[in-house]
């Protein structure tokens, strides 16, 4: 198992976040982090960490070059059967990776889990995400956004495509590079039980709705490159949800 992060001036985080990993039921993993160029004492941290345990694999990038590059940075070093995703201010239950493993037995290529919100300090939002779904998510579902599709949820089988590379957008690649395997007819299977804690950070880029629409309509236009109406179509499934989201 190989677990992707992009940190940036992570360092309020980043330790809690190995702590997590440590208290993982399942063991068998390497965490590759990559940092973007930080200005705090993230990767000296990373590089304390990697010390201690060898499971610990950081990489800095030579420049500041967004979540995207870094991510990518960190999948050319994957070794594992598999890839799960977190970032660095993200949080999994001590039992994520087990039961979610469990949960893709020998057939699923690509999983995802239910998500609560919780507030910067770690306080409870009562907010909970992709808890209803049932059927498996394709890739029509996915551009109307039947489903979140939390990044630090995701786990995929590494042979799920060939280019598991994100694409080069400043927010949203995650979602672009779902739609690249769902593309292919792959399907995403929801495991409903929340296994995952998102921290909403103040200022976040990914917290900005004009800038979270004017990206889902970039994403429609010009990586799936679907026609005006078509992506119109899309778009009101997208704004529906995104303020009637359960």
């Amino acid at each position: 198992m190989s677990i992707i992060t992009p940190a940036y001036n992570a360092e309020t985080f980043i330790e809690e976040l190995y702590f997590c990993l440590l208290k993982q039921t399942y063991s068998n993993w390497e965490w590759l982090v990559t940092d973007d160029c930080s200005t705090d004492k993230t990767y000296d941290i990373l590089l304390r960490l990697s010390l201690q345990d060898p499971r610990v694999k950081p990489q800095k990038n030579s420049v500041n070059s967004g979540a995207a590059v870094t991510r990518n940075n960190s999948l050319a070093r994957a070794s594992g059967d598999f890839i799960a995703f977190i970032d660095s201010d993200d949080i999994w239950h001590s039992k994520k990776l087990e039961l979610q493993l469990k949960f893709m037995g020998d057939d699923i290529k690509f999983s995802f889990t239910a998500y609560k919100i919780i507030s910067e300090d770690g306080i409870d939002s009562g907010q909970t995400v992709d808890t209803h779904h049932i059927s498996p998510v394709t890739y029509v579902d996915m551009l109307k956004k039947k489903a979140t599709l939390g990044c630090s949820t995701v786990i995929l089988r590494r042979n799920v495509i060939d280019d598991l590379t994100m694409p080069l957008l400043r927010t949203g690649q995650d979602y672009a590079l779902w739609l690249k395997i769902l593309k292919t007819g792959v399907k995403a299977h929801a495991l409903t039980e929340v296994l995952t804690e998102y921290r909403i950070v103040a200022g976040s880029i990914s917290r900005n709705k004009f800038k979270k629409a004017r990206r889902q309509w970039q994403i429609y236009r010009e990586v799936e490159c679907l026609s005006i109406l078509n992506a119109a179509y899309c778009f009101c499934f997208y704004a529906w949800r995104a303020v009637f989201r359960k």
